[in-house]
């Protein structure tokens, strides 16, 4: 097998020859579509190595039943050296044992190819946008934050994996009423530090003591200066003044998550470079946009609402419910138009654009990915657009949630995370739910020395593999393939379990899923800590066992080679594999 091929895909390849040489027979006819025909491992083990649906599939065109055509696959099949046997089930599928060396072999390829062992061609170098975490830039990252940033950042080191070129983008929202909000709390505590007596921060303020260090960084720079001038002359100084501290908190609290970021857009400078003006040129143009009016919402009487003409998206044309206002009655963008010129914006430069949201956004999917459809169709070329929902975390200490409240100032910053349990385990954690599903995240469980602590449990077998090869290494013994044949059917269980990971990176990446690499890394640990323990009972199946010099040493580069896997894993989730626990 070639590097970057998958041992899954290289068998793909040979089913597809053997596919090739039966249309060259007649068996089927030409140019058969061979798109839904998969080669995978069957669901029951114990049914073979792997399982091709070839003979079900393609029956119909072959005019054929699907046993007769797997009977032919079969015979085909039975001429590879690699294959020991290929046997139909059921009404035709075809289940396949391989030859105890080409898994030997996959053990050598990881050695081989090391720490890029799982990466993979399949994105072909496709550029694909990731937009995730941005956060309002009103104060530091939270646990609501999270979540959605280590999935949007693990998410973007699959892909890169898997072959893409990613580009990792936030979003500054910093032309909304919230960043005025800012500018004036800020301004506060610029009073306050120039001596003033504050009193209590006003309701609708942001009265968290992070931003006591801006008001004295702007004391300190701008002096008297915006005492007593009104408003309108330091609000939007002191908007660009805050929103630039501000972000550099937000990167700092990311990068203790080891999250660094690309591309910063902010929505002020879209506006300002009148983008959105553009936009809607470019729809009005492409018949995308036009002047209509809203029907009237339910619940109005004739005496509160007014029909208004308002420059709308069609967006029913590509599965919205109705068509969408892009400008509010007073002439400024409603969010929907500001975050569709934003998206034109990102889709210049990408092949593939991604967005990682909170669940709280679920309503807006439909309009954005119709507007990106839109555009899709303007351009003339397709850009897949993928959203994923996020669900918010539920943070719990000794099981009695923790109450969170960003206005309030009483939260919990993901830089105080990072302290408790570290980085590590933050983003472990954060991967072992789909990121759908609703989530605790309980800083005692986290931390627990047990099976049930995925991110315990697959370091301790990192750890684990390192502390054994360090004891063999004081005995005199070191890790070598030269006697791999004397491996059994123990090891080549574990094998099996490792040869997946270069098709789940494929898998998880196609799926824009990262965290399958998670639950792929618990099921390899469990396999190994499984694997170890046989020794517990029976001293000829430990790894080190003295009398088999041989023996021990493949079993050692077996465990190695797991290590190397794990390692590999964990370094797509942008979590240390320790040595030592």
């Amino acid at each position: 097998m070639s590097e970057n091929k998958t041992l899954y895909a290289a068998y793909a390849e040979k089913i597809d020859a053997v596919l090739s040489a039966l249309e060259a027979e007649g068996a089927l006819p030409p140019d058969t579509n061979r798109d839904n025909v998969s080669v995978e491992p069957p669901r029951d083990p114990s049914h073979g190595d792997l399982a091709t649906n070839a003979a079900m599939v393609l029956a119909k065109q072959a005019r054929s039943n699907p046993r007769a055509l797997a009977e032919k696959i079969v015979e085909h099949l039975d001429r590879d050296p690699t294959v020991t046997s290929a046997e139909i089930a059921g009404p035709g599928f075809i289940n396949l044992r391989l030859s105890p060396s080409v898994w030997l072999d996959e053990v050598a390829a990881v050695a081989a190819t090391g720490d890029d062992y799982g990466k993979s061609t399949v994105g072909a170098g496709t550029r694909v946008n990731i937009e995730y975490v941005s956060a309002n830039p009103t104060g530091p990252m939270h646990m609501g934050h999270c979540r959605g940033a280590v999935v949007g950042d693990a998410l973007a080191s699959l892909l890169e994996h898997a072959g893409h070129e990613v580009i990792r983008e936030y979003y500054v929202n910093d032309a909304g009423g919230q960043v005025d909000t800012l500018a004036r709390s800020a301004h506060l505590r610029y009073l306050e530090a120039l001596g003033e007596d504050i009193g209590d921060i006003p309701e609708g303020m942001y009265p968290g003591e992070y931003l006591i260090p801006v008001g004295k960084a702007a004391a300190d720079e701008f002096g008297q200066r915006f005492v007593n001038e009104p408003e309108h002359e330091w609000l939007p100084i002191f908007r660009a003044y805050a929103v630039e501290r501000m972000m550099d908190m937000i990167k700092s609290d990311l990068a203790q998550l080891g999250i660094e970021h690309d591309v910063f857009s902010s929505e002020a400078a879209l506006q300002a470079a009148q983008k959105p003006e553009s936009a809607e040129a470019w729809m009005r143009e492409h018949d995308l946009v036009y002047d209509g009016v809203l029907e009237k919402p339910k619940g109005k009487t004739v005496d509160d609402w007014e029909p208004v003409e308002l420059p709308l998206f069609r967006s029913t044309r590509f599965g919205d419910d109705q068509d969408r206002p892009i400008k509010k009655s007073d002439g400024k963008w409603t969010y929907f138009g500001a975050d569709l010129a934003y998206h034109m914006q990102k889709a210049e430069k990408a092949d593939a654009l991604i967005d990682i949201w909170g669940a709280d956004h679920a309503g807006t999917v439909k309009r954005i990915k119709a507007a990106v459809a839109a555009l899709s169709e303007g351009e003339g070329k397709p850009i897949p657009f993928d959203v994923k929902l996020v669900q918010m975390v539920q943070l719990l200490r000794g099981g009695e949630p923790v109450k969170m409240s960003k206005r309030s100032g009483n939260f919990v910053t993901i830089a105080d995370m990072v302290e408790e349990v570290g980085k590590d385990v933050v983003r472990f954690t954060m991967l072992t739910r789909k990121p759908e599903a609703q989530m605790d995240f309980d800083f005692a469980k986290v931390v627990e020395a047990s099976k049930d602590n995925p991110v315990f449990y697959v370091q301790y077998a990192h750890a684990r593999i390192c502390s054994i090869l360090r004891r063999a290494k004081d005995e005199g013994l070191s890790p070598s393939s030269d006697q791999l044949s004397l491996l059994g059917e123990d090891e080549f269980t574990l094998v099996k379990q490792a040869a997946q990971f270069p098709r789940e990176v494929e898998a998880a990446a196609r799926a824009r899923e990262p965290h399958r690499i998670a639950f792929y890394l618990y099921d390899l640990a469990a396999a190994f800590h499984a694997y170890w323990n046989l020794g517990n009972d029976d001293a000829e199946k430990r790894i080190i066992v003295a009398q088999e010099p041989d023996l021990s040493a493949a079993r050692l580069f077996l465990s190695q080679q797991i290590g190397q896997i794990i390692r590999n894993g964990l370094g797509i989730l942008g979590v240390e594999a320790v040595e030592e626990l």
